[in-house]
């Protein structure tokens, strides 16, 4: 029998914590089982990228394990202090991971100059002022999005948690900003071909 003689599955949070310093497999096993799945729910949520989440899981269990003496209930739960820990990595990691941090402000001003962006210097003049010009017939919302997601190449869940919305709202606002602008496009392209444009 462990601490207090009960099971480890019903251990109280920080008595499996203060265990891990002991260097028991056991109750090492039984704490990241305990909180694995909260932990890797944190991860995903801020960085959207399931390898990534994996590897931040590992880094604040790692974490916890070197810190479990420093730990203070005072301060909060065990479940808390893991889930700050697990964030504060994965917005690290995203730091790291992209070079250029969203600036809301940026965002407005890239609406009316994205094709000026090297992301999109492919792309040939004439189309350029099309897709310009597509972009500021979309809802706002939706071209902000389609923008975050196309040019900072953000994934849903990062929309959703810069947008402060639900991740299916973001998912639906970039998939019908993305069907709006195709139509747009193909439009702009069969009146061109309709006026001698070719």
């Amino acid at each position: 029998m462990h601490q207090m003689g009960l099971p480890l599955e019903r251990m109280p949070d920080d008595a499996l914590l203060a265990g891990l310093s002991t260097g028991d497999p056991e109750i090492a096993v039984a704490f990241v089982r305990r909180f694995q799945h909260r932990i890797f729910g944190v991860a995903i949520t801020v960085t959207g990228d399931a390898q990534l989440a994996e590897d931040i899981a590992q880094q604040t269990f790692e974490r916890a394990w070197r810190h479990a003496q420093v730990y203070d209930s005072r301060r909060g739960s065990v479940r808390g202090w893991l889930t700050a820990i697990a964030h504060n990595l994965a917005i690290d990691a995203i730091r790291t991971r992209r070079a250029v941090p969203v600036d809301p402000g940026e965002l407005a001003m890239l609406l009316d100059t994205i094709t000026r962006t090297p992301e999109r210097q492919a792309i040939a003049e004439e189309t350029s002022a099309e897709l310009r010009d597509a972009l500021a017939e979309l809802p706002r919302e939706q071209a902000r999005a389609l923008v975050m997601a196309g040019i900072y190449a953000m994934t849903a869940q990062q929309v959703a948690d810069f947008e402060h919305i639900p991740l299916g709202t973001a998912k639906t606002r970039i998939r019908t900003a993305m069907g709006k602008l195709r139509e747009l496009m193909a439009a702009t392209a069969a009146q061109d071909g309709r006026t001698g444009h070719d």
